[in-house]
């Protein structure tokens, strides 16, 4: 015979572990300053630390998949690790920064990087980054909350549980490693990029997949409700515009030294083959959406390619407004350092009425066709001039299709099929100094025209 009262008692059960959790949280985490308690509060094996992911709610083996060792999964676990590698401590010497994996510098994206009296008993830097990189500190907050009953999303939320669901916060939080922020420790600059740290790239929707432990299952939807990939990829390149035009606005970011910041500019305009010889062989191809002097370094304007695209076909309300900011940025990067902090201000504003707008938007199916058919459309495709905005349209389109695929719009077998015009787009941005403009054109286009046909 079932026992009846066997879910009652293991509800009664969590909520009695709950309470007693709470009563040994240090007093100080129930004043507004809670503690980071480490990845290994959350790896027991009726927690996240199962095996096998067959928990009834969650899958409980989310340790595992932030801890594989060889796929992107596992980046974030091995994030600290890196550091004490040959590449990073050649960085850190060179910069004269010491043991890399002591320095603020590197610890404020490599690690959970908790002021030291906000460090729990678990707490250990060597975890990487950690789970409360991503869903925020959890002493005296949502640790012991969020799984007693009848613990919902929204208190856990409440319970100042990152709202991870939330494109915007998601964005937020993987933006300030994966671009940078105004915090200790979260600005690459330059120099680092000089001593040998990779360059900087962001697609919230792919990344977010690479990343992902949870499956969307029906118990996933009616708690969160049904995750849109189009929606955070264009929410991500909305809110990646707003960053690094917010922090170009400040001038302790917009300058190092006497020079300004090269780290916002686009790395391939000038790290070029340089010949002295009498026959000039230009290595750039003008851009109709930047006006700017010939000669100049341009602003790295990836996401605002993207941006701009997506806002012709999710936002058109926006989309001049926008579109006439970027003009005015890239036109005021030729006037003066006033000129252009100002242009930049005035164009994270624009980034961010677009992110309201792409948020608040209800999504269709047709979305994410109109998108890619604009992303390759003559008006776009005629900036992808430069490495590093033919990288974002390709992953645009990579991330779109899956996106098709999951919704059952596109069959796998038909991806199958156009997935070999996007690898020959990856294939013409596989190696900076061999980009190939006018094949990766080819490529996407063709690519796109094929998607768009299965409409």
């Amino acid at each position: 015979m079932v026992d009846q009262a066997r879910p009652q008692r293991k509800g009664q059960l969590r909520i009695l572990t709950a309470v007693l959790l709470l009563a040994l949280l240090p007093a100080s985490q129930a004043t507004g300053n809670p503690t980071f308690e480490g990845v290994a509060t959350c790896a027991g094996s009726t927690c996240h630390g199962r095996a096998e992911g067959n928990g009834a709610v969650v899958r409980q083996d989310e340790i595992a998949t932030w801890q594989e060792p060889s796929s992107p999964s596992g980046a974030h676990s091995r994030a600290y690790a890196v550091l004490g590698g040959r590449r990073g401590q050649q960085i850190a010497a060179s910069l004269g920064l010491g043991n890399a994996q002591s320095a603020p510098a590197c610890l404020g994206c490599h690690a959970t990087n908790a002021p030291v009296g906000q460090r729990g008993a678990k707490f250990t830097l060597n975890d990487g980054v950690g789970c409360e990189s991503c869903h925020g500190p959890s002493g005296g907050t949502w640790l012991a909350e969020h799984y007693a009953l009848p613990a919902t999303h929204a208190s856990n939320i409440a319970a100042e549980l990152t709202p991870l669901d939330n494109p915007k916060a998601r964005a937020g939080v993987c933006l300030d490693c994966h671009y940078g922020s105004s915090k200790p420790g979260q600005f690459v600059t330059h120099s680092m990029m000089a001593a040998g740290h990779p360059r900087i790239s962001f697609d919230l929707d792919l990344f977010s997949a690479l990343q992902q432990h949870h499956d969307i299952d029906a118990d996933y939807v009616r708690r969160k409700g049904p995750p849109d990939p189009v929606r955070f990829w264009a929410v991500g390149q909305a809110e990646a515009v707003r960053r690094s035009t917010s922090l170009f606005a400040q001038p302790q970011f917009a300058f190092e030294g006497a020079f300004p910041q090269f780290y916002f500019y686009d790395c391939h305009s000038c790290h070029r083959t340089i010949t002295d010889g009498p026959n000039r062989k230009l290595t750039f191809e003008t851009n109709p959406g930047r006006p700017i002097p010939f000669g100049n370094p341009p602003f790295n304007d990836e996401n605002m390619i993207m941006l701009s695209a997506v806002a012709g076909a999710l936002a058109p309300g926006e989309a001049g407004a926008f579109q006439t900011a970027a003009r005015d940025f890239h036109k005021a990067m030729g006037q003066g350092p006033g000129e252009a902090r100002a242009a930049a201000q005035a164009l994270a504003a624009r980034a961010g009425a677009l992110s309201e707008a792409l948020s608040a938007r209800a999504y269709g199916d047709a979305d994410a066709f109109r998108v890619i058919a604009i992303i390759a459309g003559e008006a776009t495709s005629a900036r992808f001039t430069d490495y590093a905005g033919s990288v974002q349209a390709v992953m645009a389109i990579d991330t779109l299709l899956n996106a098709l695929v999951r919704e059952g719009r596109v069959t796998q077998g038909a991806a199958a099929g156009i997935r070999g015009d996007i690898a020959r787009a990856y294939k013409a941005v596989d190696e900076p100094n061999a980009y190939r403009p006018a094949d990766f054109r080819a490529a996407l286009k063709s690519a796109a025209g094929a998607i768009g046909r299965l409409q």
